[in-house]
């Protein structure tokens, strides 16, 4: 407890012991003047010895030993009330890091002292206060108002009203209903909750954020000393300035003079107060970064690796549609399903008994339940035999039918998963569930690459035809599928040995590839407990976009630590070359040291401020019409595409599968090649060109779609040409429909756009 309040022990005394020698120097002592002054700087000099002792044990070096140096200099000079600014000088810089580390670390400390330390158990007697340590898995807590709720569990109540400002940094309240999972540190705000325990204490959410706010708390980044890396020149450059000076002029004093101002309290102090505050700004905004070195490193990151599911998409499967074989009741379909799946915790068997609890369907026990991990359920229900999962597994005792073949194929169309649905031995439904792609995905990618990234990876262990949809949709640069945990921390690996490397994901599999990464990013906070062991960031909040934030945050924040650095360098050598001229006495030199350091220091406060604005540049009038002519270059494509559209289904078929060919082709080569190049040239200048973050989201969502359609109207030609009966002629002709409106629309509002620069 004293180390820690020493910095300012240190100001107090040196403040008293400098006034008290100004009072005895008022008074005509001088001699207790003297006294006084070389009081307070002897045990400045003292603190700094044991502490330089200390590092050099450690065999560390740091310029704070020219500190040492100058006040015991000025002691041998007798120049005590020099040596006593010095000791002010210091004391006061050292407590002005002390107090502005304090600020920045206020948003950490406030996780870790938020924690909740009791909880109350609801019990057959009543309610009883135990140690959050205590608490077992479903085990009934009362979380009343105004409390933090103290584990992971179920919500047993109706509703309930909670803060979620801890971990997402959202400000207002949000509305959970009875069933819902709800994390550990969020504060109830409403009407007192029931609450089942999933988790015990340690192994919860906010434990997980604890342990990595404590961590950044304590963190040391690798550049937090900078100056000492310049020990090694900047010592025997001080001295040998001193000695030139004292040497040239033969004046002590002008040695002494060189020394104070070359006491290098801006290096000592411009790093570590950045980079707390950088991490504080971060932990504000629902971005726990580990400590120093991770932030480092992602300031320096130049390519992204992401996890799919539960990264670019939302990870959680949603029941789209309920597709039946034959008369089947789909809602009957749906009822047998979930009742036999809420004898499983998979993903999959969740969404489905969601599906039907919010369709109000009562379900049944099921009996004879067997599950096959990876394949699928079955059991009784209501005296009836249900198989659901994958084809095989569900239809597994029957030939291979043509509904389940065509179903399949209408699946991987839309990039989305199934479970068949088997009733007494008939292949009787299947449930078409879909993952979709965040909304704030294909917006995040677009600002990492505005941003410097120069390249994006997705990696997947889905089937490449399913992640090609999500990769269209997102905007990935590069797509790797089909990958097991092991690959992919080999493809982020090979990345790592590129440029350096950032990987995100959100689950206990993603943990080997953010481990190999040069900065690993768990998402949500539910990634705290999975990898945040292995993760350098933990995005509280579930949203990807807070991963652009967390790089402005790291890449403003060095800049400002280096800034402080160089400038505070700059200024001492200079200070240094006008003292050793003489022009630069020691104690006004001692004052200007002071002024130097309340500089840096409020300079390095700003990475606590908002980020930088971007400038916007206007487009050029020649890049206008060049634009200009390109659509009008497209337009027999579009006349093509339009006429396909309205026909297709009419033509023969010879004569439909070669135009459907043809036109696929001239789409690939042209339509969706001038869109690459916009989404990828233009739009970044657009950008630039508008006002507000993203202004060209719009527009570029309608690229991506563009995208989609042209590839999937090229996987229905394949399959149209080698086997017509399979694929729908009319299928295929509303997707042109689709595209052909989608298209004209897009060209008419970007040249709508370019009007509008145009006339700016």
């Amino acid at each position: 407890m004293f180390s820690k309040w020493l910095d300012p022990a240190l100001l107090l005394l040196s403040a008293m012991t400098l006034l008290a020698g100004g009072v005895a120097h008022l008074w005509q002592r001088p001699d207790w003047a003297s006294m006084c002054w070389a009081a307070g700087s002897v045990v400045m000099a003292l603190v700094l010895l044991v502490e330089i002792v200390r590092r050099l044990a450690r065999r560390e070096a740091g310029v704070d030993m020219i500190a040492l140096l100058s006040i015991t200099a000025a002691l041998a000079f007798a120049q005590t009330l020099v040596a006593a600014v010095i000791a002010l000088m210091l004391a006061s810089g050292r407590t002005l890091e002390f107090f502005t580390s304090q600020r920045a670390e206020r948003e950490l400390r406030a996780l870790i002292d938020r924690a909740p330390r009791f909880a109350w158990l609801q019990e057959a007697g009543g309610l009883r206060e135990i140690p959050v340590e205590q608490i077992q898995p479903n085990q009934t807590l009362l979380v009343r108002l105004g409390e933090v709720v103290p584990v992971d569990g179920r919500l047993l109540s109706p509703t309930a009203e909670l803060d979620e400002s801890a971990l997402s940094g959202e400000s207002l309240p949000v509305t959970r209903r009875e069933g819902e999972q709800l994390h550990s540190g969020v504060s109830n705000v409403g009407a007192p909750l029931l609450l089942s325990a999933t988790r015990t204490a340690a192994q919860s959410t906010y434990a997980g954020i604890v342990r990595l706010a404590e961590e950044a708390r304590r963190s040391r980044a690798p550049f937090v000393r900078l100056a000492d890396r310049y020990a090694l020149f900047f010592i025997p450059l001080t001295l040998l300035i001193a000695a030139a000076a004292w040497q040239l002029s033969g004046d002590p004093l002008r040695a002494l003079a060189v020394l104070v101002v070359a006491t290098p309290c801006p290096l000592i102090l411009a790093v570590p107060i950045s980079i707390m505050s950088g991490i504080s700004r971060a932990a504000r905004r629902g971005i726990l970064i580990k400590d120093g070195a991770t932030l480092e490193a992602l300031a320096g990151v130049k390519q992204v690796f992401l996890d799919k599911t539960g990264t670019l998409t939302s990870g959680h499967a949603r029941l789209q549609s309920i597709e039946v074989n034959g008369l089947a009741d789909p809602l009957r379909l749906l009822g047998l399903a979930a009742s036999l799946a809420q004898a499983s915790t998979h993903p999959i068997c969740q969404a489905i008994v969601d599906a039907a609890r919010q369709r109000q369907l009562p379900l049944s026990i099921p009996r004879q339940v067997d599950e096959s991990p990876g394949a699928g359920l079955c059991g009784v229900v209501d005296g009836r035999r249900v198989r659901f999962g994958t084809l095989s597994f569900a239809h597994a005792d029957a030939p291979a039918s043509d509904w389940g073949a065509a179903m399949l194929r209408h699946m991987d169309y839309l990039a989305c998963s199934g479970s068949f649905i088997d009733v007494d031995g008939e292949l009787a439904g299947l449930l078409v569930f879909s993952d979709n792609v965040r909304r704030e995905t294909p917006q995040t990618l677009r600002r990492l690459r505005a941003r410097g990234i120069e390249r994006i990876v997705m990696l997947t262990g889905d089937r490449l035809e399913t992640a090609e949809m999500v990769a269209l949709s997102a905007g990935i640069d590069e797509l790797r599928a089909g990958l097991i945990p092991e690959d992919k921390v080999r493809a982020v690996q090979e990345g790592c040995l590129r440029a350096s490397t950032l990987m995100v994901g959100d689950g206990i599999n993603d943990a080997p590839a953010l481990a190999a990464a040069n900065v690993g990013v768990a998402m949500g906070a539910s990634g705290a407990t999975a990898s945040a062991q292995a993760a350098g960031v933990v995005l509280l909040v579930d949203r990807l976009d807070r991963l652009v934030e967390a790089l402005d945050i790291a890449r403003q924040t060095r800049h400002i630590a280096r800034q402080g650095v160089l400038v505070g360098m700059g200024m001492s050598l200079l200070a240094m070359v006008v003292a050793a001229l003489g022009y630069l006495p020691p104690l006004i030199g001692a004052v200007v040291q002071e002024g130097i350091d309340v500089a840096i220091i409020i300079n390095a406060l700003r990475a606590l401020g908002p980020l930088r604005g971007v400038r916007q540049q206007k487009l050029a009038a020649q890049q206008i019409d060049h634009l200009q002519d390109e659509h009008k270059a497209l337009s027999s494509v579009l006349s093509d595409l339009h006429q396909l559209a309205i026909d297709f289904a009419r033509r023969p078929l010879a004569q439909a599968q070669s135009d459907l060919q043809a036109l696929v082709n001239k789409l690939q080569t042209t339509l969706a090649r001038h869109e690459r190049e916009d989404e990828n040239t233009l739009y970044p200048q657009l950008t630039q060109s508008m006002p507000g973050e993203d202004p060209m989201s719009a527009m570029s969502h309608a690229h991506r779609e563009i995208f989609r359609l042209i590839h999937l109207l090229a996987r229905m030609s394949r399959d149209f040409c080698a086997a017509p009966e399979t694929a729908s002629a009319d299928e295929i002709q509303h997707q042109l429909i689709r595209l052909d409106t989608l298209v004209r629309m897009h060209f008419d509002q970007e040249e709508e756009l370019f009007r509008y620069l145009d006339w700016r």
